[in-house]
């Protein structure tokens, strides 16, 4: 293996070594007589090493992974909470883990009654009339309920409704689903409060708006306080409101998105119900409606009959399926079990601790890095490094430089509308003792900015690997293995 034209020392491979190796077969080889078309008629170029060192290999590979189970994650926005291992257990049940997905509906009653069960569960804690838990993801999520608002407005003859608000903190997958669904965007403007600018809201607000897309709050792990004038103002228009449920965690059992004037609202299960959530999912983004778009969620649909549960599948208004079967199903099961578990006062209690946590935290920082909005915050906050830029230290140092202290960095330069940012979530799930580390070594680093700025440019230090040229990195990934010589 080579990069820049020099050997790395750590290229255990040698000729003739085997992992492990299959008892001789008296079956001809027909490797190299192109028996079955497209076949490889050469062997892979793969490492050879022994059982031993393949394992450990591996294993060595796995104890460098960042995981909330290893360490602080306060990655604003994502909501890197505790994942209860009983929900885990229960998902691996055999009962779920053998189902067929084509299986006839009287063989998985009991699945199905989990499906219902789970959407009657959200509906309630969202306000919304009926959900779909297809979405494999949030931004899957994101996508389908555009569908929903195109169909509808198609439906109702309103062809010229193509443009879709998204206001200028939004996570950036709105306006990217947007334009997948074949809208435009325009941005909405944030007031010095860091909140929908409503008179910039009004100019926007014409026959051709199909939606604004909210997270309520917002990125900046503010509240929309004007939340029923925005709604009043979107429905007057002949436009329909969005949710974004990234931010769920903030207002669980304390408002609903449907009472404050939503129409429509996805949710991330892997973010606000404790399922894991990471290195590329599984995730689920259930999506809800108010009754008046029930008839265009993705089919099928579990329905209720007199004597059992069934696929409904007759919906002629729906915008079909979104996905190949229904949705990850082993996260549903989990986030059920976390509902359960928790009850209506535990889910309110979250909601309740991740807003202490936040505070405790911007209280204790505003001091030390810039505060552009000092006022409570919600679930998350957003920190500026800029401060910060006298000594040379830009957010990305202070990031590198968590990493030594094992701490995985916050969400840094998000939301755009802040020069330097940080967006810290502590999550519900973090005792005092951590939250007051944090703050501690993040004081370090501010004072390690100013005496010693050359050590957070050269940071990380104590991880497997220094710090990267990540725009090479992923540009011109080097992934596939090469022999030396």
């Amino acid at each position: 293996m080579k990069q820049n034209s020099m050997p790395l020392l750590f290229e255990k491979s040698l000729p003739g070594k085997v992992a492990y190796q299959l008892p001789h077969s008296e079956v001809p080889n027909y490797l190299d007589q192109n028996v079955i078309p497209g076949h490889r008629t050469t062997l892979p170029e793969l490492p050879e090493l022994s059982e031993i060192e393949l394992v450990r290999h591996y294993t060595n590979l796995s104890t460098r992974n960042h995981g909330v189970d290893t360490g602080f994650y306060p990655l604003g926005s994502c909501t890197m909470k505790y994942n209860p291992k009983v929900n885990e257990d229960l998902a691996t049940l055999s009962g779920f883990t053998k189902l067929h997905p084509l299986a006839p509906e009287i063989t998985v009653q009991g699945s199905l009654e989990l499906i219902s069960e789970l959407e009657t569960s959200l509906a309630a804690l969202t306000g919304m009339d009926q959900f779909t838990l297809q979405p494999a993801a949030g931004a899957h999520g994101e996508f389908t309920a555009l569908l929903m608002i195109k169909a509808y407005h198609q439906n109702n003859g309103e062809l010229s409704r193509n443009k879709v608000l998204v206001p200028a903190s939004a996570h950036g997958t709105n306006p990217a689903s947007a334009v997948m669904a074949g809208f435009e965007t325009a941005t909405v403007k944030c007031n010095e409060h860091g909140l929908v600018d409503l008179e910039h809201l009004k100019t926007l607000l014409d026959q051709n708006v199909a939606a604004l897309m909210l997270t309520n709050p917002n990125t900046l792990g503010l509240f929309e306080t004007e939340i029923s004038e925005i709604a009043e103002l979107v429905h007057a228009a002949g436009g329909l409101l969005y949710y974004d449920g990234a931010n769920l965690n903030a207002i669980m059992g304390l408002v609903r998105p449907g009472d404050m004037g939503f129409d429509l609202v996805h949710l991330n299960l892997h973010k606000t119900f404790a399922t894991p959530h990471g290195g590329g999912g599984p995730g689920s983004g259930p999506v809800g409606v108010k009754g008046f778009l029930a008839p265009y969620l993705p089919i099928p649909l579990v329905v209720k009959n007199k004597d059992n549960f069934a696929w409904d599948y007759n919906r002629p208004k729906s915008i079909g399926k979104v996905s190949g079967f229904y949705g990850n199903f082993s996260v549903l099961v989990k986030a059920l079990a976390y509902i359960h578990s928790m009850g209506a006062a535990g889910l309110t209690q979250v909601s309740h601790d991740a807003i202490l946590n936040a505070n405790y935290l911007r209280v204790k920082l505003k001091d030390t890095y810039l505060l552009p909005h000092d006022r409570p915050c919600m679930h998350e906050f957003v920190l500026s490094a800029v401060n910060l830029k006298q000594y040379g230290i830009r957010a990305l140092d202070v990031a590198k430089r968590l990493l030594d202290f094992g701490i995985h960095p916050p969400t840094i330069y998000f939301p755009l509308i802040v020069e330097e940012a940080m967006m810290i979530e502590p999550t519900e799930t973090e005792d005092l003792s951590t939250l007051d580390e944090f703050i501690g070594i993040m004081k370090q680093i501010a004072q390690e900015a100013a005496e010693n700025p050359e050590l957070l440019h050269q940071a990380p230090q104590n991880t497997p690997v220094g710090r990267l040229d990540e725009a090479l990195a992923a540009r011109s990934p080097k992934l596939c293995y090469r022999k030396p010589g």
